[in-house]
């Protein structure tokens, strides 16, 4: 069951810097996704946003992994993006699994926060459902996420300071 957006007030940690990786693939709604991601951002005060674009979803992991590393400048956390279609075959199933499974391994190996909205939809009335509405998009939940995680670990960053 989808449930609205909350309006949420969300402010970038001071400084905030953070990477969308997006699918081109099934752009029509990963555009939306970006879209409403970049504006979630852009409201809360995000000083650096770098939008990178990947052929398809199965090279996200890689693109956020490389991106995760860096440290000119480092990012705050980082927003992945992209929509699977269910076919007749098992290739969108396994698909999904290695993204979720290699994106939940990044954000633990690098500690950069990793907002997986990384969608496996049975169709496209899913797709439009969560992806190009205001009350359900899921960029704009992902951006969401991503200012929650960054200044949750700013604050814990703060905490364990001598």
């Amino acid at each position: 069951m989808l449930t609205p957006l909350p309006s949420t007030r969300r402010r970038a940690p001071r400084g905030g810097r953070f990477a969308i990786v997006a699918s081109c693939y099934n752009a029509r709604y990963v555009n939306a996704m970006v879209r409403a991601a970049r504006g979630e951002l852009k409201r809360a005060g995000a000083t650096v946003l770098r939008v990178v674009r990947v052929p398809g979803a199965f090279e996200i992991p890689v693109v956020a992994g490389r991106l995760a590393r860096c440290r000119r400048p480092p990012y705050e956390a980082l927003i992945c993006l992209g929509v699977i279609l269910r076919g007749q075959t098992a290739h969108a199933d396994l698909i999904g699994r290695a993204v979720t499974d290699n994106l939940a391994r990044l954000q633990v190996e690098t500690g950069v926060p990793i907002a997986h909205e990384v969608l496996l939809l049975g169709d496209e009335d899913q797709a439009r459902a969560r992806c190009l509405g205001r009350r359900h998009n899921r960029g704009a939940e992902a951006a969401q996420t991503a200012l929650t995680m960054a200044a949750l670990l700013r604050r814990l960053d703060a905490e364990a300071a001598p």
